[in-house]
């Protein structure tokens, strides 16, 4: 049973920028064929779309897991997660982060939660989470550690 799911859809600024696409290609294109400019502008710009929203992560805890994307670890096997906003998120994001750490990260979602790892075979020591409900998530995962440790 999942505790916790959040999808990590594109904020609605980024539709905006992939609109642009579609006058830049019209203005490559026009000394061309403007029909051509058209068709390619529009298989760029939903070919963008589809990109963005085909891989939007999602995280969830259940079952004993926390995935983040594509990886997965036990939630015995993680530590304290402490959230983090603000111009903490961007320390954590940018000088005061570990290069060893596993980071799934989107620049238009601000927040993000750093979950300790504590498997010793892990050369991770942390996970880095963007995510739009950081304390949300935090409380699942310590509801899920209680409920697995009971």
């Amino acid at each position: 049973m999942t505790s916790y799911r959040e999808r990590l859809w594109p904020s609605a600024w980024m539709y905006g920028v992939i609109a642009l696409v579609i006058p830049a290609t019209l203005l490559v294109f026009s000394p061309i064929d403007l029909i051509v400019g058209g068709v390619v502008a529009i298989v760029l710009a939903a070919g963008s779309t589809a990109l963005l929203l085909t891989s939007a992560p999602e995280i969830a805890v259940g079952d004993g897991m926390l995935r983040a994307g594509r990886a997965s670890i036990p939630v015995a096997l993680t530590g304290e997660a402490v959230v983090a906003r603000g111009d903490d998120a961007r320390h954590e994001k940018g000088p005061g982060g570990d290069a060893r750490a596993w980071l799934m990260l989107r620049g238009w979602v601000e927040p993000v939660v750093r979950i300790a790892v504590l498997d010793p075979d892990d050369p991770a020591p942390y996970w880095l989470l963007s995510t739009r409900r950081p304390e949300q998530l935090v409380a699942a995962l310590r509801a899920e550690r209680a409920a697995a440790a009971a």
